[in-house]
């Protein structure tokens, strides 16, 4: 018995399979066998190329971060968030957590409907611009992508990967940010990534090497081998 899609009647469920079943016999008239095909040489082009006002994306600015609406509509039923860091590939998760979890915090609007919340971490937004050599005058924008890894639902970051919003001063003016994001100068003469390395980034690695960090207190706190063992005992118990 075949199931219902989900938010989906029997008769457009139907309707819909019957859509599918003519492209795909529509696909198979047209294409082409080629065994010979490689992904060697291609750059798969990076997103922060196109309109992407629906992707997950990271913001830091003015000593605050924040997470897009695009995050929040992907997970509707998580409240708190922790941020882990793995410094040395310099990748950024946000994981979904529970109140009562150390290192925790809000990350959208509580009561009514939600929206993005800016979290005020002077000591961690210190520390992300010190680790990628940002100015901490500028605004930097990080698309992201939710992956699963075990049991859990994640937003992946790269750091490396990252759009800058310089600010300006007319005379006599107050500082104005950009609308005009300008990309790291490695971009350049470059469509993105080569397809192997794109599927690397986007690996998490059961969290090993990654910290948590607490972005909202002012004297910064880490829970290095929290995560790592916690995962490894996870990982173990289905072996």
């Amino acid at each position: 018995m075949r199931m219902m899609e989900p938010g989906y009647s029997a008769l457009e469920t139907n309707d819909l399979r019957n859509k599918e079943n003519l492209i795909t016999e529509k696909l198979e008239e047209d294409f082409i066998i080629d065994e010979s095909f490689s992904y060697d040489g291609y750059q798969v082009v990076r997103g922060e190329f196109f309109a992407h006002i629906r992707e997950p994306s990271i913001t830091f600015n003015n000593q605050k971060v924040s997470l897009n609406t695009a995050c929040l509509k992907r997970l509707p039923e998580v409240e708190y968030v922790q941020i882990l860091v793995n410094q040395n590939e310099h990748k950024l998760v946000i994981r979904p957590s529970s109140e009562d979890e150390k290192d925790s915090f809000v990350w959208c609007t509580m009561g009514g409907k939600r929206k993005p919340k800016q979290v005020i971490c002077r000591v961690f937004f210190a520390m992300i611009i010190d680790l990628m050599g940002w100015n901490p005058d500028y605004r930097y924008k990080l698309l992201g992508k939710l992956v699963r890894s075990g049991d859990e639902y994640l937003f992946t970051f790269d750091l490396k990967g990252v759009e800058i919003f310089q600010r300006y001063t007319i005379e006599g003016g107050k500082p104005k940010a950009s609308r005009t994001p300008i990309f790291p100068v490695e971009w350049k003469n470059q469509f993105g990534l080569s397809v192997e390395e794109h599927r690397k980034r986007l690996q998490v690695n059961t969290f090993k090497g990654y910290t948590v960090f607490s972005v909202s207190s002012e004297s910064l706190t880490e829970s290095e081998n929290t995560v790592a063992e916690s995962q490894n005992e996870e990982v173990a118990g289905h072996e």
